[in-house]
């Protein structure tokens, strides 16, 4: 296949992706001056140049580049009218709440694993050496991303998918030293973070709605909970209500919510935090260490692939829950300690350092989840796999989420089981931006 480009029309001009001189904002993208310029240069790329005569310089380009390009301006165009929305509200003071809609109902009938699978095959293309660093400065310039951290040349990177989970260039992230200080373990944003407390140890999604971690860990959880003195009469009392609700709604359970236990029959012990932490498209892919700490088991949940953007977390129930996701469990000095990587659509395949023949995005064998997982104790059992604070662990293709469960110092009166004078802190806010290595939280 060849392809003939024009001295006015030069692909990639000056190293810049087409969509991005469409503007910032989501409209300007379907003016129809720039919709009928886009399809010129899709005509131009398709007919190999003939145009009325006009002369030029062909050069060949192979299919899969082409496809790569266009898919890369669909991404960057949806990319632009989301967080115009999102900065929208936020200018506006609108706190998102919860939501469900028919396109999230819709979602869960589209072939997202197949769709994911068609990416990885894209993602895996070979691209052309001379047209590596355009595609690759296009995508920093859509999605923000620093070029400067890469570890190698931009044309050393054969496809998306090594580009994607590329390593930094030595010191470009500094692990907080302090013995005190756990550390985030990837670059991201900071959407929740807290204490779990109360029934069921929920972790709130969005406004209005919250999932338990023992279903996002799993039903073999070893996260420490006791079982809420007060709460077996109420327990005992809500049963024979809960029976009659669960008749009337077994298909929208069976379909929608792995299998989790009674959350109103447990609460956490003091000490138990959180984190999420959103990673865009355009952030660092890896996951790192954020503490040291022992691994002493693996669990894989062969799930659901729905995003993870804004739009899906206030509009999709129990989306962490759903999505296929490797949960990391262990110990820390301080106690329990656990790390759970979130895949979505496009990200199925998380990828385990520490355990490379470990593959995820498969297809499911079964229609209905029932919340089972795949899991692997490390040997020597009761010991595991020791890691330090900032010890690579994990990589995601494109953006995603990951999601903290540990237990941490809390302060105790003298009078309390446990006397301890230290007290956790986070030392992060809502919607910060973090880098892999700075602290999520200090006690004394």
């Amino acid at each position: 296949m060849r392809f003939r480009v024009y001295r006015s029309w030069p692909l990639l001009p000056n190293h810049h992706f087409p969509f991005r001189s469409l503007g910032a904002s989501s409209h300007h993208l379907f003016r129809p001056s720039n919709l009928s310029r886009g399809l010129h240069m899709i005509r131009s790329f398709t007919n190999g140049g003939a145009n009325g005569g006009t002369e030029g310089n062909s050069f060949p380009v192979s299919g899969a580049a082409v496809g790569i390009i266009l898919m890369l301006g669909v991404l960057h165009a949806r990319h632009i009218y989301v967080e115009k929305k999102i900065e929208d509200a936020k200018e506006k003071g609108i706190e998102l709440e919860f939501s469900s809609d028919a396109k999230a109902a819709f979602l869960r009938f589209l072939p997202l694993r197949s769709m994911s699978h068609v990416w990885g095959l894209i993602a895996n293309m070979e691209i052309p050496v001379w047209l590596r660093p355009s595609i690759y400065k296009a995508w920093a310039q859509a999605f923000h991303s620093n070029l400067e951290e890469a570890a190698l040349p931009l044309d050393n990177y054969a496809s998306l998918r090594e580009f994607f989970i590329r390593s930094l260039r030595e010191g470009s992230r500094t692990v907080d030293s302090d013995p005190y200080s756990l550390v985030s373990p990837v670059d991201g944003t900071i959407l929740k973070f807290g204490e779990l407390e109360g029934p069921g140890a929920m972790i709130e999604q969005v406004k209005g709605f919250s999932y338990s971690a023992s279903a996002l860990l799993g039903s073999n959880t070893v996260l420490p909970q006791v079982v809420g003195e007060d709460m077996n009469s109420e327990v005992s009392g809500k049963k024979q209500t809960d029976t009659t609700s669960v008749k009337k709604s077994w298909w929208r359970i069976s379909l929608s919510s792995p299998k989790v236990h009674d959350p109103l029959s447990v609460r956490p012990v003091k000490g138990i935090f959180y984190c999420v932490i959103y990673l865009k498209p355009g952030d660092y892919h890896r996951v790192h260490s954020p503490v040291d700490w022992n691994i002493l088991c693996r669990r894989h949940f062969s799930g659901r692939l729905f995003p993870l953007n804004e739009r899906a977390v206030r509009t999709i129930r129990n989306l962490y829950v759903e999505n296929e996701r490797v949960v990391l469990e262990g110990q820390w000095a301080e106690g329990f300690m656990a790390v759970a990587a979130i895949g979505a659509t496009n990200i199925g395949s998380i990828e385990l350092f520490i355990e490379p023949e470990l593959r995820t995005n498969r297809p499911i064998k079964k229609w209905l989840q029932s919340g089972t997982s795949d899991d692997r104790v490390y040997e020597p059992e009761g010991v595991g796999m020791m890691l330090k604070k900032g010890k690579e662990v994990a990589a995601f293709n494109m953006g995603s989420t990951v999601v903290l469960v540990f237990q941490a110092p809390v302060w105790k009166s003298p009078g309390e089981e446990g006397h301890n004078n230290s007290q956790f802190n986070f030392c992060v806010r809502k919607g910060q931006r973090i880098q892999m290595g700075e602290a999520l939280g200090r006690w004394n």
